[in-house]
C-alpha cells in the first residue's frame, strides 16, 4: 500500500478518556436489566440516558458553547440526542466499541514502510492533542507526519471525521504527494 491515513485516532492502545468512557457506554448497557443479554425487544433505558452523554463527549467544546447559548438550546439537544440514540440499536454500539479492545499499533511502529498522514483535531476529547502522543510517536514512523487541525465554533470535536469538508484538504494533498512517489517494484 502506498498510503494511510488514520483519522481520529492515536497510535497507541485505547486508554484514559478514550478507554473510560468506552467502559461506562459498555456497562451502562450491560448492566441495564432490560438488555437481557442484547436479546432485548426494545433499547434499554440506559442507552438512551447514557448516550445524551456520549452525544456531547463527542462534540466539540467551541462548537457546543455556539450551539447551545441557552436553556431552550441545551434541551433541543437533549432531545436531538434522544432521537438520534433511537435510531441506533445499542447492540451494533457495542460491537463498535469492543472491536477496538486490542488496538495498539505503537508496537510496529517502526516496522511501517507506507507513507502515513495521521490527521486528528485539537477539540477531540477523546484523543487530546494535549497528551502530545503524536509528538512523541509519529517521528517513529519511517514516512510519517500528523497534522492537528485546529479547533472552532465550526467543528465537531471527534464527530469533525464525519465532515470531510472541513478537513478534506489534508486527504488531497496527501494523496497529491502519493501520485509523486516513485511506481513500485515488485520484489520478484
Amino acid at each position: 500500500m502506498d498510503g494511510i491515513l488514520p483519522v481520529v485516532s492515536l497510535p497507541i492502545a485505547v486508554s484514559g478518556r478514550n478507554l473510560l468512557w468506552r467502559r461506562m457506554v459498555i456497562d451502562d448497557i450491560r448492566s441495564d436489566p432490560d438488555s437481557q443479554g442484547g436479546n432485548y425487544t426494545k433499547s434499554p433505558q440506559s442507552w438512551f440516558r447514557g448516550y445524551t452523554l456520549v452525544r456531547m463527549m463527542i462534540d466539540g467544546v467551541p462548537h457546543l458553547q455556539a450551539l447551545i447559548p441557552d436553556r431552550p438550546a441545551a434541551d433541543r439537544f437533549i432531545q436531538d440526542a434522544r432521537q438520534e440514540a433511537d435510531s441506533i440499536d445499542p447492540n451494533d454500539n457495542l460491537y463498535s466499541l469492543e472491536s477496538s479492545q486490542d488496538y495498539d499499533p505503537q508496537p510496529g511502529l517502526t516496522s511501517i514502510r507506507a507513507k502515513v498522514l495521521a490527521l486528528n483535531f485539537s477539540d477531540d476529547e477523546f484523543n487530546p492533542s494535549e497528551l502530545h502522543v503524536l509528538d512523541r510517536l509519529m517521528p517513529k514512523v519511517p514516512h510519517g507526519r500528523f497534522i492537528v487541525q485546529e479547533g472552532s465554533e465550526t467543528s465537531y470535536g471527534h464527530l469533525t471525521m464525519a465532515h470531510p469538508e472541513l478537513w478534506s484538504q489534508h486527504v488531497a494533498e496527501f494523496m497529491h504527494e502519493l501520485g509523486d512517489a516513485p511506481p513500485k517494484t515488485s520484489g520478484r
